[in-house]
């Protein structure tokens, strides 16, 4: 039984994750990535240490607004920092930090549901 969401074709979907990136809607990403319905940023994040309210400025911006922003911390979850959490809580988005394979999939699932929601991942090997 194929259990993969189908996921509307003008959306970016995650493919798999490691070796250092990610593979969106069919193509390659080095490093880490910030994915959108719409679109995929490069981020220049690499440990959640780095991580600070201006890390999450495109997801702000983004039009249609975001509700849900994954945060992938990486290979363990750590808690995310709370200028961030504020910032995004200003922002009527909703944070949830988690493994980044775990981010990758839910954002998957949540895309099946067209949620309106974003993953700022941090690359794992």
């Amino acid at each position: 039984m194929d259990i993969t969401p189908e996921i509307p074709a003008d959306r970016k979907y995650i493919d798999n994750y490691g070796d250092g990136g990610f593979r969106v809607s069919g193509e390659r990403y080095e490093g880490s990535v910030i994915v959108m319905p719409e679109q995929v940023l490069a981020w220049p994040v690499s440990t959640l240490a780095e991580l600070n309210a201006e890390s999450v400025v495109a997801v702000l911006a983004a039009e249609p607004a975001i509700e849900l922003l994954l945060i992938g911390c990486g290979t363990r979850v750590e808690r995310i920092p709370k200028d961030v959490r504020d910032a995004l809580r200003a922002g009527a988005i909703i944070v949830d930090g988690m493994e980044s394979g775990a981010a990758c999939r839910t954002y998957n699932v949540l895309m099946a549901e067209e949620r309106r929601v974003a993953a700022a991942l941090i690359a794992i090997d």
